[in-house]
C-alpha cells in the first residue's frame, strides 16, 4: 500500500494541476488566443526537449532505433499518425484557450467531463472496440445533458464538444502509435506545431509580446501545466492501472468547475446545474467498473 500512495499521489497531482490551469490563461487573456497558443508550443518545445535531452536519453535513443527498423511503410503510417494528431493537440490547445478566455471557463470544464466517453465512442466507430451496454447507456445519457445545455447556450456547447472532439480524436491517434515512448511523441508533435506555426506568425506579422507578464505566465503553462502533470501521468501509470489513473482525471474539470464559480465568479443557473448532474450521472455509470476495482483496491 506505501509503495502505491506515491503513484496514486502522481495521478492525483497531475490532475489537479490541470484544474487551475485557467488561472494564468486569464491573467493573459489581453493577448490574441492565437498568439497564446504559438508561443505555449514554442516554449513547451524548448522545455521539453531540455528535459528528454537530460533525463531521458535513453528512451530517445530506443525510440530513434525502434523508427529505424520500421519498414517504409510503417514509418510512413506513423508519419501521417503523427502529423494529424499534431493538428488535433494544436486545435484542442487553441480552443480550450479560447473558451476559457472569451467563452467560459464553465465550458472548458464540461469538455474534459464529456471527453472520456467521446474517446470511448470515436473508438467504437474508428477503431471498432468493443463497448459494453452499461456504457453505451452513459454515453447516451451524456448525450442528454449536452442538449440540455445547448438549450440554454448552444455556443457554449459547440465550444465544449468542439474541445473534447478534438482530445477525442487526438487520444484515439495515440493508441494507434505503439511502441514508442509517449513524451518523446509528445516532444515530436509539438515540434510539427511549431514548424506549422511560423507560416502563420509570418503572415499574420504580430509583434512578439514585450510584456514580462505575458512570458512569465507562458512559462507557467509551459512547465506546471504541461509538461509537469504529464510526466505525473506517465510516472503514476508505472504503479497504477490506466483506469485508476482515468478515474483520477475526473479532479481535473471538477476542480475547474470550483476555480469558475468561487475565484472568478461564473454563474451557474438552475438549468445548468441540472445538466452538470446528469452529465455526473452518466460518468459514474461509465466508470462503475473502474469505480469498483480502485474502491475493491483501496479497501
Amino acid at each position: 500500500m506505501q509503495g502505491r500512495i506515491k503513484y496514486f499521489s502522481a495521478a492525483f497531482f497531475a490532475a489537479a494541476l490541470w484544474g487551475f490551469m485557467s488561472i494564468p490563461l486569464r491573467a493573459i487573456k489581453a493577448w490574441p488566443a492565437g498568439d497564446i497558443l504559438y508561443y505555449r508550443i514554442f516554449v513547451s518545445v524548448f522545455f521539453i526537449w531540455l528535459f528528454i535531452f537530460a533525463f531521458r536519453r535513453r528512451q530517445l535513443r530506443a525510440d530513434v532505433k525502434h523508427i529505424r527498423q520500421l519498414s517504409p511503410a510503417k514509418r510512413k503510417q506513423l508519419g501521417w499518425l503523427m502529423f494529424i494528431a499534431s493538428l488535433l493537440i494544436m486545435g484542442n490547445w487553441f480552443a480550450f484557450i479560447y473558451a476559457v478566455n472569451h467563452v467560459s471557463i464553465q465550458s472548458a470544464a464540461f469538455a474534459y467531463l464529456v471527453c472520456p466517453l467521446i474517446t470511448t465512442l470515436a473508438g467504437f466507430l474508428i477503431l471498432k472496440e468493443g463497448l459494453s451496454t452499461i456504457k453505451k447507456v452513459s454515453i447516451g445519457i451524456a448525450f442528454i445533458s449536452v442538449a440540455m445545455l445547448a438549450r440554454g447556450s448552444f455556443y457554449e456547447v459547440s465550444w465544449s464538444v468542439g474541445i473534447a472532439s478534438f482530445y477525442a480524436l487526438y487520444l484515439v491517434a495515440q493508441r494507434i502509435i505503439q511502441q514508442v515512448d509517449k513524451l518523446n511523441v509528445l516532444a515530436a508533435q509539438l515540434t510539427i506545431c511549431s514548424l506549422l506555426i511560423v507560416p502563420l506568425l509570418l503572415w499574420q506579422q504580430h509583434p512578439v509580446p514585450l510584456d514580462p507578464k505575458f512570458w512569465l505566465n507562458i512559462i507557467i503553462i509551459a512547465i506546471i501545466f504541461t509538461i509537469i502533470p504529464l510526466y505525473m501521468s506517465m510516472y503514476a501509470l508505472n504503479g497504477l492501472s490506466s483506469s485508476t489513473v482515468g478515474i483520477m482525471i475526473y479532479i481535473n474539470p471538477i476542480i475547474a468547475f470550483v476555480v469558475a464559480v468561487v475565484y472568478f465568479h461564473e454563474h451557474i443557473n438552475t438549468h445548468q446545474l441540472l445538466a452538470y448532474c446528469v452529465l455526473l450521472m452518466a460518468v459514474f455509470l461509465f466508470n462503475w467498473g473502474a469505480l469498483r476495482k480502485v474502491f475493491h483496491k483501496f479497501a
